[in-house]
């Protein structure tokens, strides 16, 4: 089926989203019992971590763990921001760059100015965005930032929407006094799902769509390390302890040019792999064999594929034994946890 579809549901009675695209499931929002990423917490400081280079802090969900902090004395009051998950056993990753985020703006109250995403290349349509930005923020010192969405939106919607950005930003900034305190639930699926998934689709919003619209097979194919490739090659996705392994084979192929083949193939799919999945930490690529004149071409792949993907991902670089590494952004959970 080609196009793109989102569907809005719910799975065991948690919310969640799907958005398909071509018929391929290309990413899953499950909500969960834990705190939302973009939870803003009033939180109290209590002791510093000598050698770590960060700071517990006290909130109304548990420990919150602040890095690379300074001069932040214990029962001190401060903003901060949930930013991904925590393995076990470990504390919430928190920031002091709070961001308020909607389908068209990021309200940034330590960063003024004003900025416009560098997608929107024409030059009429930035002044008109500008135009509008100006007009709503006045004297206002904190920072905007409009995003790719505003080249299709309405100006009234645009408008609408940094102004509500701008009173929440307001409201909660000057919200610092008092006992640890959640100010802003961060955002659930379906907001999540209107926040980001901004290009024309099919909206689906009646209950049971999931089933209808085969996304609970979809779900079930994700949850499975086998990963089919073109060209007979395929991949293996599997989560250890320690790292997420991903395996690159090529098939039955075995022409010269195979091995390149396969990884690019891999790689091309590999964000959406550990988007669905919700992986994230150190990624180990065990490619299949290609000559090291062809690392370069993996490479430019590689990059192109992940620069794509929202999700913060760093590109370590090459091992001793030729795997490639990557260092990915807990930013999800893993779907075998939520479906267990």
């Amino acid at each position: 089926m080609k196009g793109r579809q989102i569907i809005l549901d719910h799975l065991d009675g948690r919310e969640a989203a799907a958005l398909i695209v071509d018929g391929k499931l290309h990413d899953i929002l499950i909500d969960s019992d834990l705190p939302r990423v973009g939870t803003i917490y009033r939180a109290v400081a209590e002791r510093p971590m000598k050698g770590q280079g960060g700071l517990f802090l006290k909130t109304p969900d548990g420990s919150a763990f602040l890095r690379q902090v300074k001069g932040i004395a214990p029962g001190e009051r401060m903003l901060v921001q949930v930013t991904g998950y925590a393995e076990d056993g470990k504390a919430l990753p928190v920031s002091q760059k709070v961001l308020f985020k909607s389908r068209y703006a990021i309200v940034t109250p330590d960063a003024p100015g004003i900025n416009i995403s560098r997608r929107i290349r024409d030059d009429d349509t930035r002044d008109v965005l500008l135009g509008i930005a100006r007009e709503v923020m006045e004297d206002n010192d904190m920072g905007l930032i409009l995003r790719s969405s505003c080249a299709d939106g309405e100006a009234g919607e645009i408008a609408e929407d940094i102004a509500e950005m701008v009173d929440m930003a307001a409201r909660v900034t000057a919200d610092r006094d008092g006992d640890a305190e959640v100010l802003t639930e961060g955002d659930g699926p379906h907001a999540m799902a209107w926040r980001e998934w901004t290009d024309p689709a099919d909206i689906v919003t009646e209950a049971g769509g999931f089933e209808r619209h085969g996304v609970l097979d979809l779900i079930d194919e994700a949850r499975q390390p086998l990963v089919r490739l073109s060209g007979g090659a395929f991949m293996y996705v599997e989560p250890t302890r320690a790292l997420v392994a991903v395996d690159v084979n090529t098939g039955n192929d075995t022409s010269p040019a195979a091995g390149l083949k396969a990884n690019i193939a891999a790689v091309k799919d590999l964000p959406r792999q550990l988007r669905l999945r919700g992986l994230g930490g150190q990624i180990t690529i065990d490619l299949a064999p290609m000559p090291k004149k062809d690392r370069k071409t993996f490479e430019l792949s590689l990059r192109a594929a992940f620069k794509a993907d929202l999700i913060e991902t760093m590109l370590a670089g090459w091992t001793p034994l030729g795997h490639f590494e990557l260092q990915r952004k807990r930013d999800r959970l893993p779907l075998s946890e939520l479906l267990p």
